[in-house]
């Protein structure tokens, strides 16, 4: 196997919640090897503000002081050395763009990266999975729109099941089969009406959700958020 020799870009992540940041992180590790060689991956630095802080702004509707706390990260990150920005949290991407010409750094969107696969593996129609502030936010909506993709969301019923199992269990690192149940049931409700793939919208369900138990296929938002990172740090493509 050839391995890139040139050093990669320092990545930054501006984390939110534990068990998605987490396992980004962990992919990054474990995955870049491939490329740069037996235990070695690009240098990475992480930022989180208290998990309470993000959810008392957003249980307020206050998406300016959401992106407050991004932007802190952010500039912490550039501080120290970072050469670009990802942030493994689907939810507070809908504070984005009140920082977008304030960022330190560029930063790498994971909607942006979803449907790049998507439309790379030839899905036309995606079910929306995450939170209840993404999945009636635009931040999928739009970037889809812009891909050629269209999209459905969970029923009001479904959204209000799927948030309370990821902040009252799978934030906590908590994983129950009665959460796989509700989400198999929601996504075959999707499939049902017309989506051949699912987004992963929250960085935690690709802790209990995958292809072998999805009724269709998924894609894993945080996975491919880090693989994404991967090649833009060892190819530097887009700088």
């Amino acid at each position: 196997m050839h391995f890139i020799s040139n050093k990669p870009l320092h990545i930054g992540i501006v984390g939110c919640s534990a068990e998605g940041a987490a396992l980004c992180y962990k992919t990054i590790c474990a995955e870049a090897s491939q490329w740069l060689g037996f235990h070695a991956h690009p240098e990475i630095s992480m930022h989180t503000h208290s998990l309470s802080d993000y959810v008392d702004y957003i249980d307020k509707d206050d998406w300016k002081g959401v992106s407050a706390l991004m932007l802190s990260s952010a500039n912490k990150l550039a501080k120290i050395g970072a050469d670009f920005l990802i942030c493994p949290d689907n939810t507070i991407h809908k504070s984005l763009s009140y920082i977008k010409d304030e960022l330190p750094l560029p930063w790498l969107h994971i909607a942006e990266v979803v449907a790049a696969q998507a439309k790379k593996l030839g899905y036309k129609c995606l079910g929306l999975t995450g939170t209840q502030w993404l999945v009636e936010s635009d931040v999928y909506p739009i970037v889809l729109k812009d891909n050629e993709l269209n999209y459905i969301r969970p029923n009001k019923q479904e959204s209000e099941q799927i948030n309370k199992i990821i902040m009252d269990e799978l934030v906590l690192g908590i994983f129950n089969q009665s959460a796989i149940e509700c989400f198999q049931n929601v996504i075959n409700h999707m499939k049902e009406q017309g989506c051949d793939a699912v987004v992963l919208g929250c960085t935690e369900i690709p802790l209990i959700m995958n292809d072998k138990n999805s009724p269709i296929p998924t894609l894993d938002s945080t996975r491919l958020l880090a693989r994404a990172a991967i090649q833009k740090a060892i190819l530097k493509e887009n700088n």
